[in-house]
C-alpha cells in the first residue's frame, strides 16, 4: 500500500502540488493610475464675475519600471565575497611571520603578519 502511495505522488504533476504558483490559462493585467488636479476658467460677463472651476481627475498612465515589484530573490548588491582569500592570507601571513621573528618579536609579529596577510588575500580574491 505505501508503494502504491509513493508511486502516485512521484507521479502527480509538479503544478497540482504547488497549489497557486500557476494556472495556465489565465493572464495578469496591471492598470497604473494616477489622480490629477484639472482647473477651468470660466469667463464672466459685464453683470456675472468669472470663476475657476477645479476638480481631481483620475488618469490611466503607462506603468513605471521603477514601480514594477522586483524579484525578492534578485540581489543586486555586491557579491564579491573575500572570505577563502583573506582566511588564507591570515594563515599564510602568520606563517611567514612565525618563521621569520625570534624570540620575544613573535608577541607582535604573527598577529601582525595574520592581518596583513588576511588583507592582501582579499585583495587577490576580488573583494
Amino acid at each position: 500500500m505505501k508503494l502504491i502511495l509513493a508511486i502516485v505522488a512521484a507521479l502527480m504533476p509538479i503544478n497540482t502540488v504547488i497549489a497557486g504558483e500557476y494556472q495556465p490559462g489565465f493572464s495578469s493585467t496591471r492598470t497604473c493610475t494616477r489622480n490629477e488636479y484639472r482647473e477651468e476658467y470660466v469667463p464672466g460677463t459685464k453683470k456675472s464675475p468669472g470663476y475657476v472651476r477645479h476638480w481631481n481627475e483620475t488618469v490611466e498612465v503607462p506603468c513605471d519600471s521603477r514601480t514594477v515589484k522586483t524579484n525578492p530573490t534578485q540581489n543586486h548588491g555586491d557579491t564579491n565575497d573575500c572570505s577563502e582569500g583573506s582566511l588564507i592570507g591570515g594563515l599564510l601571513g602568520a606563517g611567514l611571520a612565525t618563521s621569520g621573528s625570534r624570540g620575544k618579536d613573535r608577541w607582535w609579529a604573527i598577529p601582525a603578519g595574520a592581518v596583513g596577510g588576511a588583507m592582501l588575500g582579499c585583495q587577490i580574491d576580488g573583494g
